[in-house]
């Protein structure tokens, strides 16, 4: 008497993968896994959808679907493959946020001390300009003295 047919699924976030076979280690081998998808929760047996109709209708055959995306595969995970950052972790991260500001904040002080050196540097330009224009006028009055008097 031949062993009835159980449908088993898995998927990586881009497809899923679903088989019907006798075992869960046949399924596996169908899957072509190095790693057993039960152990963890990945893998699991459907009783229900299309995909548990196609893989009956082809037994010892992967049928591939296109899956929800990543956010549809995290949430199937069960509960205690989804865990909770480590103290460690959230410090970490809690410190490059931190870091991250305090860099933000001297990029911005830079960004002042530029545009201060830019003002002062116009006021220079302002003032070496008249200066020049200043001399140029006294050099044009001088000339024109000297001019006068050679005749």
């Amino acid at each position: 008497m031949a062993r009835k047919l159980k449908v088993f699924s898995w998927s990586d976030g881009l497809h899923d993968y679903t088989v019907a076979a006798t075992s869960r280690a046949k399924a596996l081998e169908a899957w072509d896994v190095g790693r057993d998808l039960f152990k963890d929760g990945t893998a699991r047996e459907i009783d229900e959808g299309s995909a548990r109709a196609a893989a009956l209708d082809a037994p010892d055959t992967v049928i591939t679907t296109p899956a929800g995306g990543l956010g549809a595969a995290l949430k199937a995970l069960p509960a205690k493959a989804r865990r909770k950052p480590s103290k460690a972790e959230t410090a970490r991260v809690e410190k490059l946020a931190a870091l991250k500001a305090e860099l933000e904040g001297v990029e911005d002080q830079a960004e002042a001390a530029e545009l201060a050196f830019a003002e002062k540097r116009a006021a220079l330009d302002a003032e070496q300009a008249a200066a020049a224009e200043g001399l140029a006028a006294r050099r044009a009055v001088l000339e024109k003295a000297i001019k006068a008097a050679r005749k």
